[in-house]
C-alpha cells in the first residue's frame, strides 16, 4: 500500500481551491490540506468582490460544492509565516501550492498621493466586504471624490460609494458598513481613466449596473469619444471592448435635462492623474489631470493641457499588489513569487527550481484576468506537479500531521464544518433583520469581528447574538491588523494612530 503525496495549499480563495480540485482529480493518490489566514475561506470573492454583485458572487457556489466533497481539509484562521512557518510546512508536506493571491493596492507615483484623505481602493473594499482586520470605520466626509483607475474595480468603488442605503441594505453587508453609508454626503463621484473607450478596462456587465443604481445619473462627456487605428484593431478583435464603447455611448447620449438624480457618477476619459493638491492644511482639494491623446496604436502621450477636479477625496484603483510570505522567494518589483509554469524558483530569473513549492493564481502571474485564468494557472501548476510526483522529485521528511502542531500552539483553527456553521449563522442574522424598504429580506448579514467568527465556527458562539459584539476590532486573537501588515496602508490614519497606541 502506498502513501499518499500529501499537499499543503496556501490560500483557500479561487485560485487555492481550483488548484486543490484539480489535484484531487489527478491520477495521483494525494492528501491535501487547504490553508486559509482567515476564519472564512473564498478569498477575494468574499473580501474583494463588491456585496451588490450576487452573480459574480454565485462563483461560491462552485467553490462550496468543491470543498463540500470533503476530500480537501481545510484548516482556516492559519497564518503561515505567523502560525506556521513555510519551513514546517516543508517537513510535513511532499509538495506546497502558493496561492495567496493579491491583498494590496498597486503603487501610484504622483504628488499628494500620501495625503490624508488620499486613499488605496484595495483598503476601501476590504472596508465595506468587512475584513477582519481593516478598520470598521471609515472616514466618508467628501461632496466630491475621484476615483483613478479605468477598471471594474473603480466602477465597484464609484457604485458603492454613490448607491444610496436602503440599495445596498439588499446585500450582505455588515452593520458598521450599513452606519457609515447612511451618513456618506457624496455627491459627485468622478470616474478618470487616462485612455479612451475603446482601452478602458471595464467589463459590459459592470459599466451597465452603474446605470440600475436608484436616483444615480452616470455622466459621459462626447469629447472623450476619439478612436485611432489601434482602436479599431482593439474593437474589431474584441466583442467585450465593442460593447464597452456601445454601453458609453449611450451614457454620453443622455439628455442633460434628464439628468436629475441627487448622486452622479462622472467617467472621464483621456484624463492622467498628476498631482493630488491639497490646502494649507494639508487636506485634499483637488485632482490635477493632464489631458491626453491618442498615437495611432491605441497608447496615449500627454497634451501639455492640465485641469483642476474639485474633489475631497481621492481612491486609487490602478491595480493590486501580492505580499511576500516569510521564507518563500518573493519578486519585489513584479509582485508575484517567481517561477517558471508554476514551479518556485530561488530567485526572479532564475532557472534553479525550489523542490516541492509552486504557485498559482495572481501570486504566480500577476493581478490580471478572471476566473477563466485562474483555472488555466491551476492546471499548468498541477499538471508540472504531477509530472515532479511521477519522477520521485517530491519528499517530506516527517510524518506528523499538521493538526497536532496546531493544537499543540494554541492556534484556534477552523473547519469546513465550521464554515457551514458561520454561513448558517450569517443566513439566519440575514433573516433576522427584518423586512427591507423594498419589501425583501436579506439573504446574510456577515459577521466582521475575528474572535466572533472563529468563535462560531469552532461551535463556542452560536447564542444569542443580540448580546455579541459582531463587528469587533481588527488585530483580535493577535493577528495584525491592516496597518501592521502593510507599510504601504492608506485608509484612515486616525486608525492607525488609534491601533498603534
Amino acid at each position: 500500500m502506498t502513501t499518499p503525496i500529501k499537499v499543503a495549499v496556501v490560500g483557500a480563495g479561487p485560485a487555492g481551491i481550483y488548484a486543490a480540485d484539480i489535484l484531487a482529480k489527478s491520477d495521483l493518490d494525494v492528501s491535501i490540506d487547504l490553508f486559509e489566514r482567515l476564519p472564512a475561506p473564498y478569498g477575494l470573492v468574499r473580501y474583494g468582490v463588491a456585496p451588490d454583485h450576487p452573480r459574480i458572487k454565485q462563483i461560491i457556489v462552485a467553490l462550496y460544492r468543491i470543498l463540500q466533497r470533503g476530500d480537501i481539509q481545510l484548516f482556516g484562521n492559519v497564518e503561515i509565516g505567523l502560525d506556521v512557518t513555510i519551513e514546517e510546512l516543508q517537513e510535513r508536506y511532499d509538495a506546497i501550492i502558493i496561492a495567496t493571491g493579491a491583498d494590496r493596492d498597486a503603487k501610484l507615483d504622483i504628488p499628494g498621493v500620501d495625503l490624508p484623505q488620499s486613499y488605496g481602493a484595495a483598503d476601501f473594499v476590504s472596508w465595506y466586504d468587512g475584513h477582519p482586520d481593516y478598520p470598521r470605520q471609515w472616514p466618508l466626509e467628501a461632496e466630491e471624490v475621484a476615483v483613478i483607475g479605468a477598471g471594474n474595480v473603480a466602477l465597484d468603488v464609484a457604485r458603492v460609494m454613490a448607491k444610496h442605503l436602503p440599495e445596498m441594505l439588499e446585500t450582505e453587508i455588515p452593520e458598521n458598513v450599513a452606519e457609515g453609508l447612511a451618513q456618506n454626503p457624496v455627491k459627485e463621484v468622478h470616474i478618470f481613466g487616462r485612455r479612451g473607450p475603446a482601452q478602458v478596462k471595464f467589463t459590459p456587465l459592470e459599466l451597465r449596473e452603474l446605470g440600475r443604481c436608484a436616483d444615480v445619473d452616470i455622466v459621459v462627456s462626447e469629447e472623450d469619444f476619439d478612436f485611432d487605428e489601434g482602436s479599431d484593431k482593439a474593437m474589431k478583435a474584441s466583442n467585450q471592448q465593442r460593447q464597452v464603447v456601445k454601453v458609453l455611448t449611450s451614457y454620453a447620449s443622455a439628455d442633460p435635462e434628464d439628468l436629475k438624480a441627487s448622486r452622479r457618477i462622472y467617467i472621464h476619459m483621456f484624463e492622467a492623474p498628476a498631482e493630488i493638491l491639497a490646502d494649507e492644511d494639508g487636506n485634499v482639494t483637488a485632482l490635477r489631470t493632464e489631458r491626453t491623446e491618442l498615437i495611432g496604436d491605441g497608447n496615449v502621450r500627454g497634451t501639455g493641457e492640465f485641469k483642476d477636479w474639485p474633489v475631497q477625496a481621492v481612491y486609487r484603483a490602478v491595480g493590486y499588489f501580492s505580499s511576500p510570505i516569510p521564507g518563500v522567494p518573493f519578486d519585489q518589483v513584479a509582485g508575484v513569487v517567481p517561477n517558471i509554469g508554476g514551479r518556485v524558483v530561488e530567485q526572479p530569473g532564475s532557472h534553479a527550481v525550489v523542490d516541492g513549492l509552486y504557485a498559482t493564481g495572481w501570486i504566480k502571474r500577476g493581478p490580471v484576468g478572471l476566473i477563466g485564468s485562474t483555472k488555466s494557472d491551476a492546471q499548468e501548476t498541477i499538471a508540472n506537479l504531477v509530472e515532479d510526483a511521477n519522477a520521485g522529485a517530491l519528499s517530506s521528511k516527517v510524518d506528523e500531521p499538521i493538526q497536532g502542531l496546531l493544537e499543540e500552539r494554541g492556534i484556534p483553527f477552523t473547519t469546513w464544518h465550521g464554515w457551514e456553521l458561520l454561513d448558517a449563522y450569517e443566513q439566519e442574522l440575514g433573516t433576522n433583520y427584518g423586512e427591507l424598504p423594498s419589501g425583501g429580506v436579506r439573504e446574510r448579514v456577515k459577521v466582521v469581528s475575528r474572535q466572533k467568527m472563529t468563535e462560531i465556527s469552532r461551535g463556542d458562539g452560536l447564542g444569542d447574538s443580540t448580546d455579541s459584539d459582531l463587528i469587533g476590532n481588527p488585530g483580535e486573537l493577535g493577528f495584525p491588523h491592516a496597518a501592521e501588515r502593510f507599510d504601504d496602508f492608506s485608509g484612515p490614519k486616525d486608525f492607525q494612530v488609534a491601533s498603534d497606541a
